[in-house]
C-alpha cells in the first residue's frame, strides 16, 4: 500500500519536444531528496496524451531504473481503448514498475457497467497492481461509487485516484476502504481533507514544486494532526490552485522550469504559460516558500 505525497511527474521536454533524460533522471533523485513518497511517471501531469507509445514505456523504464527501488513508481497506463490500456500496463509491468494507475476512458462516455468491465480486463490480463482513476473534468466519465465498489473485488485492483474534489464523495468512497483498497486524492486543494476522512495520500500536481512541504502536509495528516496540516496546506494553497490558471500541466511545467530543474519545452496543443499569469504562478512559489 502507497501512502503519502506521490508526485504526479511532468516529463521534461527540449524546444525540439523531445523528452530530455538527463533532467528526467535529476527530477526523480531531486523527489527522493525532497521526502516525495512515490513517482507517478505518465500521467495527465506528464504528457501521456501527446507521447508515443515507445516514448511512453520509455519513460517510464527510465524512471523505474533511476529510482532503483528507493521510492515506488506507479506508472500512468491508461487508455479509451481497452486493448491499449492492456499493452501501456503490460509494458510497465515488463519494465518493473510497482503499479499502474488506469484513468477512466476518456471520449467513449462508457456506461458504469462498460467501465466495470474495462477494469477487470486489464486487470485480468496483467497481474500488477492497479489503480482506478477518476478525473471527470477530463474525461466526461464519471465512475461512481458503486461501480468502485464492484471493483473492489478484483485483487490487483488495490485502490483509486479520486479527483472529483467533493468531501460527500470522498466520504463515500473512504467508506470502501480496507487493508486491500485504498483512496488517494487527484485534487490537492481537497488532498489534505480526504486524508484526515481515511485515505491514504494524494497524486499531486503541486508537489512537482514543492515536494517536501507537501510531504510534511501528508504526513501531518496521516497522522491525524490536523491543525499541523491546515498550517502547511494553507501556504500551499496558492499553488493548489493557481497551478491549474491554464490546463495543466501548462502551469507547472512554467514553475518547474522557473526552478531551474527543467527546460521550457511543452508539445502541442498545449503551449506554455501565457505571460499574463507569470507573476500569479510565481505568488504562489513566493507563498509555498520555493522561490
Amino acid at each position: 500500500m502507497f501512502q503519502g505525497s506521490m508526485v504526479a511527474l511532468v516529463t521534461p521536454m527540449n524546444k525540439d519536444d523531445s523528452v530530455d533524460e538527463t533532467s528526467l533522471r535529476h527530477l526523480v533523485d531531486y523527489h527522493i531528496d525532497n521526502q516525495t513518497k512515490a513517482i507517478v511517471a505518465v500521467g495527465t501531469t506528464g504528457e501521456s496524451a501527446t507521447l508515443n507509445h515507445d516514448e511512453h514505456c520509455e519513460v517510464i523504464r527510465i524512471v523505474v531504473e533511476q529510482a532503483a527501488s528507493r521510492v515506488p513508481v506507479i506508472a500512468g497506463t491508461g487508455s479509451n481503448s481497452t486493448a491499449e490500456a492492456i499493452e501501456y500496463t503490460r509494458c510497465a509491468a515488463d519494465v518493473g514498475a510497482d503499479a499502474c494507475l488506469l484513468v477512466t476512458p476518456y471520449y467513449n462516455k462508457p456506461t458504469q457497467e462498460g467501465l466495470y468491465q474495462h477494469y477487470k480486463k486489464v486487470a485480468e490480463a496483467v497481474p500488477i497492481p492497479q489503480l482506478l482513476y477518476n478525473v471527470p473534468g477530463r474525461t466526461a466519465c464519471d465512475m461512481q461509487p458503486a461501480t468502485v465498489k464492484r471493483l473492489t473485488g478484483i485483487d490487483n485492483i488495490i485502490g483509486i485516484k479520486e479527483a472529483v474534489g467533493d468531501v460527500t464523495r470522498i466520504r463515500e468512497l473512504v467508506a470502501l476502504a480496507s487493508d486491500q483498497f485504498a483512496i488517494y486524492s487527484g485534487d490537492d486543494p481537497t488532498a489534505m481533507e480526504l486524508i484526515l476522512l481515511g485515505g491514504q495520500g494524494t497524486i499531486s500536481v503541486t508537489a512537482n514544486v514543492a515536494p517536501k512541504a507537501m510531504s510534511e502536509m501528508c504526513q501531518r495528516a496521516l497522522a491525524g494532526d490536523r491543525k499541523g496540516a491546515e498550517a502547511i496546506n494553507q501556504r500551499l494553497m496558492g499553488l493548489h490552485k493557481n497551478l491549474f490558471v491554464e490546463a495543466n500541466p501548462i502551469p507547472v511545467k512554467w514553475a518547474v522550469h522557473t526552478l531551474g530543474l527543467i527546460p521550457d519545452g511543452i508539445r502541442l496543443p498545449l503551449t506554455p504559460l501565457s505571460e499574463n499569469y507569470h507573476d500569479v504562478v510565481k505568488q504562489a512559489m513566493r507563498q509555498a516558500e520555493v522561490l
